[in-house]
């Protein structure tokens, strides 16, 4: 769970100094532009850091939320239908 704060933490960090960079870029009028070079660059260190987090246990990971929310689904479902089987005096007129 640690490694996956910290990724989030990774994207939310790339994506506002990449949004930061932009407009630096923009405003700078220097005639070419160059935002997009940084943007490869940690792009790159990005995904490294996806695949380490992710890589053989994302399958595990999947997995595991897939279940969680069948066994979600599940419960849900047996309180609906213990709900339903109590009929009460108003609805039985």
């Amino acid at each position: 769970m640690r490694a996956l704060k910290s990724f989030y933490a990774h994207v939310i960090t790339y994506v506002g100094v990449m949004i930061a960079l932009f407009f630096v870029d923009y405003f700078d009028r220097g005639g070419t532009w160059w935002f997009y070079w940084p943007l490869i660059g940690w792009g790159i260190a990005v995904a490294v850091h996806a695949f380490e987090t992710y890589g053989s246990g994302w399958e595990k990971w999947e997995i595991r939320k897939l279940m969680e929310e069948d066994e979600g689904r599940e419960q849900w479902a047996i309180a609906v239908a213990h709900s339903g089987s109590r009929v009460s005096k108003t609805q039985r007129q």
